[in-house]
């Protein structure tokens, strides 16, 4: 089941950033999609923290992974598009966002929802010597880090008295007591009072609570910078710490102080009761980056960005189809609970207070049931129970793309076999009488040219990263025969759309052609384009071979055979069409996919590999297959020395497959098992892979001086993973051992 469009979309709708408005938005596409709207989502991290949980992550109340709403299932089950990369700036007149390392990319219709950094990080020593509480990802991150190295009574400063200041001030207090610790805690506030903004009464409470615990508040003091154990303040006194967590108001991030916006004396977006940009129709900022000029009483609290989700995406809707926008009307005062640590809270509201075990189990009770509605997914990616299944939702089917996409090995050689004899060439090296991954061939010059062409549809709807994968996946084929490509032709189908989606598909892809190309001095030098049902990119391309190139099948039994790169491509992509992989999966596979295999080639070619291929859709078994079968030898591997990507085991285990999957596994005839051939390190062997390593022989004297080389070069994941032996009686080609 495919979340990737059928039909053309007719409109573009981005939403930058993965705030908890947007979340919402997320998942009201989730039950209702906008007919002719592609929706995209532009993020640099997949994993988006709740902040209301943050204070009792502290605390201990919950886990790291409670706090985190993983966007790329959730993204999918909206049907929507991910850009895994950072908005660098936004540029209004031309309705392009720029993005961190890639193309930029346009909008119809966008919204920002990016929060905001912390302010004061300009000072001398913040960055260098404390934790600020943003971006929350990189607080959580090292939090555990920086609070298991302190000494039994550490001196911990808290620098920010509003509502993050305090109760990261309780919930650090409450941990670090947990943990056996004596700590002595301030909180350093640059005004007298603490909770500006917040009513009497929950201050008063606040402030008794501060004194019991016996944390100090020094308020009216400014910090003018902050050395390695010692806050200094404007006076040139001195505050020695251990510990100094930098929880100040809200500051502009970068993308917001890089675009041409209309801001207020903060740095914010301007915005207007519909959530749209002063000035701009078709653009909307909500949470903290924005600055509503109609409600200027409107603080940095998570609780206005939750409830600005239901209007923004009716706004969204309305300004997409023509309607009429909705006026928001934030609530001046809201119920705030702020925790108090040792599973205790503090709640106020229209000047009442409270506080015990009860007001936080309600602040519990409502963080939990707001995050059970956005997470997917579980930790080994099986489903929420609270998610309809992608076949409920009508999620239209597809086969995959990638090179998990081609043809089956059986077929393809039945159809060469059918050829006539090709006439004779003296200057074919490498050609259809003995098939390679590179054809090679001699000029009148005699240098010996080597290439190849390799292609495949759509794996997944961001056609950069189709384009960006597309060309490291056929460089391999030069870089396993030890050779240095040179030049590429495209081959490039865009879907059959607009002019102007046409013009913009075919930018992505030759944009990430050329992410891929350029660093590795492979020149683009043309190619062809067509229109057709869906997009599929190819690339030819020819190189240069130092002497001859590495061979096919030139195996010696005992010869080591090592990996040198992760499985798990087609797996992890196949789960990603359906929502059902977490984005960190998503991540790893697009940055294992993006490797090239030239240090690999290099090393194959340094250390005298025997034999070399490279490992995409038939399979690792298939692949091997074909070298072995080139050899008439045969091989025993040990699975569980198998890398795998992060997932792809899981995933496996769950009966998850690629489309080709079974076409791959008719191999298993040929493989005799030495223990148990149905577990996921075995279905690991026929996984078809998109841009995967090179799987090389080298002679066993030789074989730990190319994995040392492999791991300092940057392949870090190559694995011995097995020998050759000679075949066995009865034509065995291969046996896989636990």
């Amino acid at each position: 089941m495919s979340v990737f469009p059928a039909q053309p979309p007719s409109a573009d709708l981005v939403l930058v950033g993965g705030g908890h408005a947007h979340a919402q938005v997320l998942r009201r596409w989730m039950m209702k999609p906008l007919p002719g709207v592609r929706l995209s989502v532009v993020v640099d991290r997949c994993e988006a923290i709740y902040s209301g949980m943050v204070p009792g992550f502290v605390a201990g109340d919950y886990a790291p992974e409670q706090l985190q709403i993983d966007l790329v299932p959730l993204a999918r089950r909206a049907r929507a598009r991910v850009i895994l990369a950072a908005a660098t700036r936004l540029v209004p007149e031309r309705k392009r966002i720029e993005l961190e390392g890639r193309a930029p990319i346009g909008y119809d219709v966008a919204s920002l929802d990016v929060g905001s950094t912390v302010r004061g990080l300009d000072l001398p020593g913040v960055l260098d010597h404390t934790l600020p509480t943003r971006p929350i990802r990189a607080f959580v991150d090292r939090l555990d880090q920086l609070a298991t190295s302190l000494p039994e009574a550490p001196r911990v400063a808290l620098v920010g008295g509003g509502a993050a200041g305090v109760e990261l001030a309780f919930t650090l207090d409450a941990r670090l007591r947990a943990a056996g610790c004596s700590p002595v805690l301030s909180l350093v506030n640059d005004t007298e009072a603490i909770l500006p903004g917040s009513g009497a009464g929950l201050r008063r409470r606040a402030e008794r609570a501060l004194a019991d615990r016996g944390i100090r508040v020094l308020g009216g003091r400014r910090v003018s910078r902050v050395e390695a154990r010692a806050l200094v303040f404007g006076d040139g006194e001195k505050e020695g710490v251990d510990l100094v967590v930098w929880a100040t108001g809200a500051a502009p991030v970068a993308v917001i102080e890089s675009s041409d916006l209309p801001k207020d004396e903060g740095g914010f977006v301007r915005t207007t009761r519909t959530y749209q940009v002063e000035g701009q129709e078709d653009l909307f900022a909500v949470g903290d980056c924005a600055a509503p000029v109609d409600h200027p009483w409107v603080t940095k609290a998570g609780v206005y960005a939750v409830r600005a989700g239901p209007v923004l995406d009716e706004n969204l809707r309305a300004r997409l189809a023509g309607g009429r926008l909705r006026a928001a009307r934030p609530q001046r005062d809201f119920l705030a609970l702020l925790n108090l640590g040792g599973r205790r809270a503090l709640g106020g509201k229209w000047g009442l207070a409270a506080e015990g075990t009860a007001v936080w189990r309600l602040k519990d009770w409502i963080d939990r049931r707001f995050m059970a509605r956005f997470q997917v997914l579980g930790p080994r990616g099986e489903l929420a129970p609270e998610f309809p299944t992608p076949e409920d939702m009508g999620m239209e089917e597809m086969p995959c793309g990638g090179c998990a996409a081609k043809i089956g090995a059986s077929p393809l050689e039945r159809a060469l076999a059918r050829l006539e004899t090709p006439v004779p060439d003296p200057s074919v090296v490498l050609g259809l009488d003995q098939p390679d991954d590179a054809a090679a061939f001699r000029t009148p010059a005699g240098d010996v040219v080597l290439a190849t062409v390799d292609g495949f549809r759509a794996f997944t709807d961001d056609p950069w990263w189709v384009g960006r994968v597309a060309a490291i996946n056929a460089l391999s084929d030069v870089y396993a025969k030890g050779g240095r490509p040179r030049h590429a032709l495209a081959m490039v189908t865009v879907p059959d759309e607009p002019a102007e989606r046409a013009e913009e598909t075919l930018y992505q892809v030759l944009a990430g052609l050329r992410a891929a190309l350029d660093p590795l001095a492979v020149t683009l030098v043309g190619g062809h384009s067509t229109v057709g049902l869906e997009l599929f990119v190819g690339l030819a391309i020819t190189g240069d071979a130092e002497g001859a190139p590495l061979p096919l099948g030139r195996l010696v039994p005992g010869d080591a055979l090592i990996l040198t790169a992760p499985l798990g491509t087609g797996v992890v992509l196949a789960a990603d069409m359906q929502g059902r992989a977490r984005g960190v999966w998503l991540e790893a596979a697009l940055a294992h996919m993006a490797h090239d295999n030239r240090h690999a080639g290099e090393v194959a070619l340094r250390c005298g590999a025997r034999a070399a291929t490279d490992v995409s859709g038939f399979g690792l078994a298939g692949h091997l297959g074909e070298m072995l079968g080139a050899a008439g030898q045969g091989a025993v591997l040990q699975l569980g020395s198998l890398p795998s990507l992060p997932g792809a085991l899981e995933l496996l285990s769950q009966g998850q497959r690629s489309h080709y999957h079974e076409q791959n596994a008719e191999g298993r005839k040929g493989i005799a098992w030495r223990g148990h051939g149905s577990e996921p390190a075995a279905e690991l062997l026929f996984d078809p892979q998109t841009s995967g390593g090179l799987l090389i022989a080298f002679s066993p004297e030789r074989a730990d001086e190319a994995l040392a080389a492999l791991h300092r070069g940057g392949d870090p994941r190559a694995a011995r993973i097995g020998s050759v032996l000679p075949r066995a009686e009865g034509g065995t080609a291969l046996s896989g051992e636990s």
